[in-house]
């Protein structure tokens, strides 16, 4: 018994051997796999292809215009410095930074005492020659009617006219005075010149305003432009009136513009021509950042729907159909265009079948 234990024990592993080495062999051949009926298999590879073919997207080379983003600036065409046009002390300034103001409104007084004083004055001074004017004028008028009757001499006649002629330049003179006064009073008062936003204020009350010392400054913000240097290559192309697009990186806006006024005089420095664009939007400053995209020409480009670019870290990888295999091909990207197309320049051809991002 003892010698049929020990022959079952020497037998016992290599034939189990056998028989899993037998099992994998079967399983691998497919014996434990349901049968697929002859032409079953070529059916369903069939509805698999035409299912990748309804989702792939032929690649197609388009006619596409093409732009240099040139660096531009946010400005307003109506702006304005205000500062004062006499010597005088500040009494009260009315308005502060970022305040809408409208046209004619008060901004800043100055202290008008002594101006008050020269008006008074050049009034007084006006009204003491009228009397001795019209004084005059009646002399001259008796001195003639004596002349006439050759009651008086000549001599006193001509005396009497010069007296008359003399009265009358003062009058003239304390009239322009009195003008002058009344001038300078009103340049105590300072309004705004355009309907706008103030941006900067430079004067305090208490403060001594001087002739051409800036006070204030604003802008009207319904008038602001888009200003560029264009190098001349491009600018020999733009004309008054086209449309062009801004594009406000701070904001993420694209915008049209339409130039409204090309300098004719070109930067010797730069080769390039001062181009403006009048631009309609909310929240613009003057001095924000812009590009102006201007039109170079046209060029063949592919263009891809985003959704089927993976990025894979630097990678851009994309899946498409070949010899009815799915293949993954990397490619090169350019710029993004709108509608959420995205240029790519190298990996693709026309006639490529792009599928969807494969996991």
């Amino acid at each position: 018994m003892q010698t049929n234990d020990s022959v079952l024990k020497k037998l016992g592993l290599p034939v189990l051997a056998i028989a899993l080495l037998i099992v994998m062999v079967a399983w691998m051949a497919g014996a434990f796999n349901n049968k697929v009926k002859p032409g079953q298999s070529e059916q369903q590879s069939l509805v698999k292809l035409d299912e990748l073919l309804r989702q792939a997207i032929e690649v197609e080379r388009v006619k596409k215009e093409v732009f240099e983003p040139v660096p531009a600036g946010i400005e307003a065409k109506q702006n304005s410095l205000i500062s004062s046009r006499i010597l005088a002390k500040i009494e009260k300034v009315h308005v502060r930074a970022g305040q809408q103001v409208k046209q004619g409104q008060l901004l800043i007084e100055l202290e008008k005492a002594d101006l008050l004083s020269r008006e008074s004055q050049a009034k007084a001074a006006l009204s003491s020659v009228s009397a001795r004017l019209l004084e005059a004028k009646n002399n001259l008028k008796r001195s003639e009617d004596l002349s006439q009757k050759g009651l008086i001499a000549n001599a006193a006649l001509e005396q009497t006219q010069a007296n008359y002629d003399s009265l009358l330049a003062g009058k003239q003179s304390a009239e322009q005075a009195l003008l002058e006064a009344q001038t300078a009073l009103g340049y105590a008062q300072v309004h705004s010149p355009i309907d706008g936003l103030i941006i900067d204020r430079f004067a305090e009350p208490g403060n001594t305003a001087q002739p051409g010392m800036q006070l204030l400054t604003l802008y009207n913000p319904a008038t602001l432009r888009v200003e560029a240097h264009v190098r001349e290559q491009l600018a020999i192309g733009l004309s008054l009136g086209d449309t062009l697009q801004v594009r406000i990186p701070s904001m993420n806006k694209n915008l049209p513009s339409v130039i409204e006024e090309m300098v004719p005089a070109g930067n010797a420095a730069s080769r390039s021509f001062l181009i403006k664009s009048r631009l309609e939007a909310e929240g613009l400053l003057p001095g924000m950042y812009a590009q102006l995209s201007v039109p170079v020409g046209t060029k063949q480009q592919i263009l891809l729907p985003s959704d089927r670019i993976a990025y894979v870290g630097q990678l851009n990888v994309v899946w498409v159909l070949e010899n009815e295999q799915v293949v993954r091909r990397f490619i090169r990207v350019g710029d993004q265009k709108e509608n959420g197309m995205i240029e790519v320049v190298s990996g693709l051809r026309a006639g490529d079948l792009v599928l969807p991002v494969q996991s």
